[in-house]
């Protein structure tokens, strides 16, 4: 058998911890714990990296119809194929991600696929109305960062969306650019102080050419606040 890599080992602890793995890779990983340490200390260190973040994704009530309408999706899907493993019915935890662990996992999966050092500083972006997650901020060092879409954004023909940041101290907040919808943007923060855990982020709406005033004018379309996850 091909030996274990520490990046194989870590990134098979972080799909545990995240609830991603299939059934039968999560009792395999179940299995090893007890004898494992290295594979032990790898999830025991994902589970503190993520503690933090799980404050990011607000609690929400679900709706008392919630489960008979997952109840009614099984019925279908069991008919459809009756030796399919509950645990792997997509429609199931699509319905189930709407509860509130949404954003957590996205951020996982960023964590999970970066090829670059993982990031320091990590933000989600909600919108104020319904919490719903839209934007990931990801910060692999102090000088740069990447706001990255999760869905499709719809701005007016004449509007823009921009970019703000404020951390504690700050005078006002700072613009860091405009923001094409459903493009990813690197952003360099070298005229910027260090990040901070708790610093502010936002997308506004403003006018075809940002805020005239340099300063938030629109409505906030999305918001969040930097943790620490190194």
């Amino acid at each position: 058998m091909t030996s274990e890599s520490a990046q194989d080992r870590d990134e098979l602890a972080g799909e545990y911890v995240l609830g991603t793995l299939s059934f039968e890779q999560r009792i395999e990983v179940q299995r090893r714990l007890p004898n494992d340490p290295e594979l032990r200390a790898a999830v025991d260190a994902w589970e503190r990296r993520l503690l933090e973040l799980t404050d990011l994704a607000p609690s929400q009530q679900p709706s008392a119809l919630l489960w008979p309408r997952i109840e009614r999706s099984l019925d279908r899907l069991t008919a459809k194929a009756p030796s399919t493993s509950w645990w792997n019915l997509l429609p199931l935890w699509r319905g189930l991600s709407a509860i509130g662990l949404a954003a957590t996992l996205i951020l996982g999966s960023i964590l999970l696929t970066q090829t670059t050092p993982k990031p320091s500083f990590l933000v989600v972006l909600v919108a104020p109305q319904d919490k719903a997650p839209g934007w990931v901020i990801q910060a692999s060092n102090s000088h740069e960062i990447q706001l990255i879409p999760l869905g499709v954004v719809e701005v007016p023909a004449d509007k823009a969306l921009e970019f703000w940041t404020k951390a504690d101290g700050w005078q006002g907040p700072v613009s860091l650019g405009l923001v094409k919808p459903g493009q990813a943007l690197s952003v360099p923060l070298d005229k910027l102080p260090p990040l901070q855990p708790n610093q502010l982020f936002e997308l506004t709406l403003e006018g075809a050419n940002g805020s005239p005033i340099g300063k938030p004018t629109g409505p906030i379309q999305a918001i969040g606040r930097a943790v620490k996850v190194l």
